[in-house]
């Protein structure tokens, strides 16, 4: 904040840094240039405040720039009223030395100077701190005066029964009211009771009627709704309920503690105390103790002063807490390694300390911190819930890089950053080789405010990340866990159980942490891609363009929320691989991330999606399943690519009209990652995989149960997968001759396989399907495959599955799609004018067609018609199937003429006609058809014509369907007229024909009008 607000030039900037790391004496050595600096950044902080500045803003300045020049002044040095009751400010100190000449100090922040020989004794409270005073001080009073036995379970020394009840702030509040830091935590220590007992007395006084009003308050919380906002903050009238946390001999909790909240300031109620350690823990065995026994058992002399709320003084029983507080160092106030022995969390709290306050750890602690014994006693004694805690606040604190250092130069990291549940010489090692190059360069992004820590590293929590993911980075190389069986959940990385079990980081931490260790190598990938895509523009490319918005806002998508702290990880991971390219790496993902910030992507995690599930499943008539959420990422990505132009409506109709971009999209994705996989084990013995025949040769399939059982082989007949056809309808049916192309090898498949399923249902699909396919399928591209072949082989079979084998209604189904599919087989396979360049020559493929629709009419229609005539309907579809089969053929039909008219006349002569008009109007229909097409040969068969004509009019009678019937007939009769009558001889034969017939019978005459 410095550097960046006072514009300090590079010599000024390494001696900032050389104070910032106390590699310099401040007070001694601190230039001129420097000293201007607390009136200029008074002046930025607080425009309009005049020249001489009150002392709050003094300690907010402090507070809120880092303390620059605030830390060039003793910390010690705090504003109190003077002992002869003078109200003028003056600064006091601790230090035997005197302070700069006030000419030299900055007049904006110091009114007046007084030598101080001796440390302050006296603190100014704040108004809220001082009605806190009076209300404890008259609560003792109250206590004083009115003794009650205790139902405590804790015992009180004889030595200070007698004594009256004396009351201190301690430990961190103390300091920080000494350093102008405000604090609304404060510990108040009893001399004689427990804080339960204490706290008892304290709800007593207040529920006297008056009491509570006297410092402004209402009384105490007497329900837990009320107590979770009582005491929330300054303004808050009433008091929080008191938690009382109980005396447990069994794990060395001796006397009771009280906690409450009163006017915003969070209070713990104590005892004053003294210990008594074992070896195996850092839980002591506490007792009563005296005020010095208390301050000696700290874990820090500048954390081990008192303030006397009865006497208003501070109270320095170490006897160095001032002159630490002043040198800005931070030492045990007994011997450091039996301090450490102790009690080993004192280790990672005065680490804590030091990279909060920017102070120094005493030589002794330090030697002490290096012992192996210590850091197995730190390994042994302490809970991992604590070190975890006193890590986070670290993290939390104005200097996490100080605190990570510290623990880099004591050799603490395996101590502290380890899997507790696994035995140390099967832990995995962790490589700390480039760990310091790590942390100084997270530092250094942050102080100089570089791009990475402007768009990755926003603000604490972030900042916060960028440490904890950093701390992990020695576990980059750690090798990934495999699932311990098939199909079940890989267990987590080793640094995720390091930070879940080693230092207990909350759920939230460890699932940033898991998913930047499992996307490291992507991020990593595509950092690498884009910046050579960059680089090459213009080279073609394969598959997703690295660069593309959609791409990598689909990317940042995958990646959650956190994905500012995953490439982070990414970014360290690839420094610490490659120290000596660091420069290189960082303007990698510099490039990468402002790439991000110019498409706009940067928030794309939070972009909201056009379509729901069930608009989508609506527009693509498809019941709703789980390949919602995968088709709904591919409509993201069309937004991605269309920021302008996208709209719900517009992708809606897209996909309805089954045109443009998002239905394409739609189509490779359900082809590639829907519908493949549930096919994937359908094996297809006559395709390869890139959608071509298969030109060897062909063994057969092994039969085993494992073969014949589809719910493990067709996954998509299950129920839940029923989806899966219906997705295959809609992108059958939205494909055009270019998609198809780019999609041909994923499309076929799925189609032949329900072609070739047992199940007759499964087969009409597949036909349907396949002649929609055909439709939309050019010659060139059937050519190109082979598979013309592959799919008549397929869709022959399919015209057996006859009744009575076969229910009727699934062989209606099944043979109304297969024929259709067929002839359109026939034109896309041997089309009547190929395509250049197709290399079958026109007479060849005209060959190949007829013998295609020779073999549909002779192995379909009349095998058929043969096997199931006795099921009109069937019948009836024949008869109807076979009329486009004749127009096809054309004159080529003529050899057919001697089979297929004794079966038409033979149903239209059938002395039970009545019962099956249908049947005979199509069979009227196939004999235009044979008239039609036959022609050049018609007039041999005239004969046969007429006379299934004549014995069918001559039946009719006047029921439904009759007239349907007479014209069709007339239609047969007027076609076979103008055939046979184009020559004179024809005519008179003709006439000579009809005459007859009308002679034979009156009632032909209709007929042949």
């Amino acid at each position: 904040v410095l550097r960046r607000n006072l514009n300090l030039d590079k010599e000024q900037q390494e001696l900032y840094r050389s104070i910032k790391s106390n590699d310099i004496q401040i007070e001694s050595q601190i230039p001129c240039w420097m000293l201007p600096l607390r009136q200029r950044l008074s002046q930025q902080l607080f425009p309009g405040v005049q020249s001489h500045c009150q002392r709050s803003t003094y300690n907010a300045a402090t507070r809120l720039a880092g303390c620059v020049w605030a830390q060039s002044m003793s910390p010690a040095r705090v504003y109190s009223t003077s002992p002869e009751g003078n109200k003028r400010r003056r600064l006091s100190t601790s230090s035997s030395t005197r302070l700069h000449p006030q000419a030299n100090m900055a007049p904006a922040l110091i009114q007046e100077v007084h030598e101080a020989s001796a440390p302050e004794t006296k603190l100014e409270l704040t108004p809220v701190e001082d009605t806190l005073k009076r209300l404890l001080l008259d609560v003792a009073k109250h206590i004083d005066d009115n003794s009650i036995e205790s139902e405590s379970r804790v015992k009180l020394p004889d030595h200070v029964k007698d004594e009256p009840i004396v009351l201190r702030f301690t430990g961190g509040w103390v300091r920080d009211k000494l350093l102008g830091v405000p604090s609304h935590d404060i510990d108040v220590a009893i001399n004689k009771m427990t804080g339960y007992q204490f706290g008892l007395r304290l709800k007593e006084y207040l529920e006297i009627s008056g009491n509570p009003a006297t410092y402004g308050l209402e009384g105490v919380a007497t329900t837990d709704k009320q107590s979770q906002k009582a005491g929330a903050t300054d303004k808050s009238k009433t008091v929080g309920g008191l938690h009382k946390i109980e005396a447990n001999p069994e794990k060395s909790k001796h006397l009771e503690t009280v906690t409450t909240r009163i006017l915003g300031l969070d209070i713990d109620l104590v005892n004053l105390r003294k210990e008594t350690y074992t070896d195996d823990s850092r839980n002591p065995q506490m007792e009563f103790g005296t005020p010095e026994e208390d301050a000696l058992r700290r874990d820090a002399t500048i954390n081990a002063m008192f303030y006397n709320i009865n006497t208003g003084q501070v109270e320095d029983f170490t006897g160095r807490g001032h002159h630490d507080l002043r040198d800005r160092i931070i030492r045990t106030p007994l011997e450091s390694y039996q301090t450490f022995q102790d009690d080993p969390l004192r280790i990672l709290r005065l680490i804590r300390f030091s990279s909060r306050l920017g102070y120094s750890i005493d030589s002794a602690a330090l030697d002490a911190m290096k012992d192996s014994g210590i850091k197995a006693s730190l390994r042994r004694k302490i809970s991992r819930e604590r070190v975890g805690v006193e890590l986070d606040k670290a993290l939390r604190g104005p200097d996490p890089h100080e605190a990570l250092r510290l623990i880099f130069s004591l050799d603490l990291y395996e101590t502290i950053f380890s899997d507790p549940s696994v035995e140390t010489v099967d832990h995995f090692r962790p490589d700390t080789e480039n760990w310091q190059l790590v942390i100084d360069t997270v530092r250094d992004i942050i102080d100089d405010g570089r791009t990475l820590a402007e768009l990755l590293i926003r603000d604490g929590e972030e900042t916060f990340l960028a440490y904890q993911v950093s701390a992990l980075i020695p576990y980059r190389d750690a090798p990934q866990p495999e699932p311990v069986a098939p199909g079940k959940k890989a267990p987590p990385p080793v640094a995720v159980n390091v930070a879940k079990e080693g230092i207990k980081s909350p759920n939230k931490v460890a699932d940033v942490i898991l998913a930047a260790v499992r996307n490291q190598e992507e991020i990593s990938n595509m950092v690498d891609k884009m910046n050579n895509r960059k680089r090459q523009a213009d080279t073609p490319i394969e598959g997703d363009d690295p660069a593309a918005r959609d791409v990598l806002g689909m990317a940042i998508r995958r990646w959650g929320p956190s994905w500012r702290s995953q490439m982070l990880y990414a970014f360290l991971v690839d420094l610490a691989n490659n120290p000596g390219s660091a420069s290189a790496v960082e303007r990698n993902y510099t490039s990468f991330v402002l790439h991000l910030r110019e498409l706009k992507i940067l928030e794309a995690y939070t972009l909201k999606p056009l379509l729901d599930g069930k608009a989508l499943a609506k527009a693509l008539s498809t019941p709703p399943g789980p390949w919602m959420k995968d088709a709904l990422d591919v409509v993201m990505a069309w937004q991605l690519r269309n920021p302008d132009s996208a709209s719900a409506e517009e992708a809606i109709e897209e996909v309805r009209q089954k045109r443009g971009e998002l239905p394409y999209a739609l189509v490779r994705h359900f082809l590639k990652l829907t519908i493949r996989p549930l096919f994937s084990k359908t094996k297809l013995q006559t395709v390869t995989k890139a959608g071509r025949k298969v030109t060897g040769e062909i063994l057969p399939v092994k039969i085993t149960p494992e073969s014949q059982d589809d719910e493990v082989n067709k996954p998509w007949k299950s129920a839940h997968q029923a989806y899966a056809l219906d997705l295959l309808k809609w992108v059958i049916n939205a494909l055009d001759e270019e998609t198809l192309e780019k999609v041909w090898h994923l499309v076929v498949p799925p189609v032949l396989s329900l072609l070739d399923d047992w199940q007759t249902k499964y087969k009409t699909l597949g036909a349907s399907f396949l002649q929609h396919l055909l439709k939309v399928t050019p010659p060139l591209l059937l050519e190109r495959t082979g598979l013309g072949s592959v799919f008549e082989e397929a869709l022959l079979p399919c015209l057996t599955y006859l009744p009575s084998l076969t229910p009727e209604p699934e062989s209606l189904a099944l043979l109304s799609q297969t024929y259709p599919a067929l002839l359109t087989l026939a034109h896309i396979r041997c089309p009547s004018t190929p395509p250049q360049p197709l290399k079958t020559p026109a007479p060849e493929l005209e060959r190949q067609r007829t013998k295609l629709l020779d073999s549909v009419i002779r192995k379909g229609i009349l095998s058929s018609y043969t096997h199931a005539q006795e099921f009109p309907a069937v019948t009836a579809l024949l008869f109807h199937q076979l009329v486009p089969l004749l127009d096809v053929l054309g004159v080529a039909s003529v050899k057919h003429l001697q089979y297929v008219l004794p079966v038409l006349t033979e149903v239209l002569a059938h002395p039970l006609g009545s019962a099956q008009r249908g049947t005979q109007v199509a069979a009227a229909r196939g004999l235009r058809a044979v008239v039609l097409n036959g022609w050049p040969r018609i007039g041999g068969y005239r004969g046969e014509v007429l006379r299934g004509v004549a014995v069918c009019w001559v039946r009719l009678g006047e029921g439904e369907g009759e007239g349907e019937l007479r014209e069709e007939l007339k239609v047969v009769v007027q076609v076979l007229r103008c055939v046979v009558c184009a020559s004179e001889e024809g005519r008179r034969e003709w006439e000579g024909d009809v005459e007859k017939l009308v002679q034979a019978d009156g009632r032909l005459s209709g007929v042949f009008s």
